[in-house]
């Protein structure tokens, strides 16, 4: 699995640091580094919302708030 966090300037403003960081967790914390990879990219064009990330390209819109949650029901229910 791919996930992907816009680190451009609008998504920066809006928490994409907090957002890895929080994805970088969670992955640490399930053990699912050997199954998920975590990349950033720029401006992927839907600055919206929240902060752009794709799961296998499919968009979402995640804040630091909600990437728990993105987590749970995005993540871990395909794998």
């Amino acid at each position: 699995m791919k996930i992907t966090v816009c680190i451009g300037s609008s998504c920066h403003l809006k928490g994409s640091r907090q957002v890895v960081t929080g994805l970088q967790y969670l992955i640490a914390q399930n053990n699912l580094a050997d199954l998920v990879e975590l990349g950033g990219t720029f401006c992927m064009g839907k600055c919206q919302d929240g902060v752009c990330v794709t799961v296998d390209e499919k968009f979402f819109s995640v804040s630091p708030d909600t990437v728990e949650e993105f987590f749970k029901e995005q993540v871990l229910t395909r794998l």
